[in-house]
């Protein structure tokens, strides 16, 4: 395991390294890279108490947890990896479009698992988006006591986009900053004043860092078949606005899979909504999960 880290941003000219606007929290946690098959596994650790997996989404890390660590690790000792081929975590091996490239990104992650936590040890797991569908995977292999899962992908269902997502890998640096603005405005958030400084600066981090590519994966679906496998307890919750889904419909139907599970639409929130909505969500999670702390 490393020492701990702090992440840097470079400045728009291309001036001196700056620290990023999350060092502070960071600091809060430790870093710790573990070596694997594939390279290593980037997690970070925050808080004490029983361990809650948080899962980022696709062009995630950690960060998408960014507003929320301080909150759930009161209570929670927090476990939140860079997934492989995201942030800090090396490449995925084997073909970068494989079938089976999702197993393999799970074999890695419960690998990390039993080093962190030990191998067969019970957890409570929140997922954001393509996260969703690894937690689904994930919840079939370990004993995963509570889920959450927000703005969950890979539901096979309908999206309701009406912006096309603009190309920002090429071209001068202004005109990519601007296009990763105006996608971060159109898909993650729903309120225009919710695309602050601190979120540009996350979701351009993220993107930039991003070589796993999940959409193909989240297009086929399969998270609804996954869950049916998962007997433990199960929270839903969208963003009303979250664009990637009809979260009025989906949200119900998946929650009828079994008894119990249950399911929240929060009426200010876009698909980011433990960004957008981060109070409601830290509530939100704070009961769900309290049960078993």
């Amino acid at each position: 395991m490393t020492a701990h880290n702090t992440m840097m941003t470079s400045t728009e000219n291309n001036g001196p390294p700056a620290p990023a606007p999350w060092a502070a929290l960071e600091r809060l946690g430790t870093r710790h890279a573990l070596p694997g098959l594939d390279g290593e596994v980037v997690w970070r650790r925050f808080g004490a108490g029983p361990p809650l997996l948080l899962l980022h989404g696709g062009h995630g890390s950690w960060l998408h947890w960014v507003r929320n660590i301080e909150a759930l690790s009161q209570h929670r000792t927090l476990w939140l990896p860079d997934m492989p081929g995201f942030g800090e975590s090396s490449n995925l091996s084997g073909p970068p479009h494989g079938p089976n490239r999702l197993e393999r990104l799970v074999e890695a992650l419960l690998a990390g698992l039993d080093t962190l936590i030990g191998p067969g040890a019970t957890f409570d797991l929140a997922a954001f988006s393509f996260g969703a569908l690894v937690a689904a995977e994930l919840a079939q292999r370990r004993p995963v006591r509570s889920m959450a899962l927000l703005g969950a992908g890979g539901h096979g269902g309908p999206r309701r986009m009406t912006e096309k997502l603009l190309d920002w890998r090429f071209g001068p640096l202004a005109s990519r900053s601007a296009a990763l603005r105006q996608n971060l405005g159109s898909f993650m958030l729903h309120a225009p004043e919710a695309v602050d400084a601190l979120a540009v600066a996350v979701y351009q981090a993220q993107c930039q860092a991003t070589r796993f590519r999940s959409k193909s994966i989240s297009m086929t679906g399969g998270l609804q078949s996954r869950l049916a496998h998962y007997d433990g307890r199960l929270l839903l919750v969208w963003g009303e606005h979250d664009v990637t889904a009809v979260p009025q419909d989906l949200a119900p139907a998946i929650a009828a899979i079994r008894s119990g599970w249950a399911w929240r639409l929060l009426p200010d929130g876009g698909h980011w909504v433990q960004y957008e909505c981060h109070e409601s969500v830290n509530q939100l999670l704070g009961d769900w999960l309290g049960a078993n702390a």
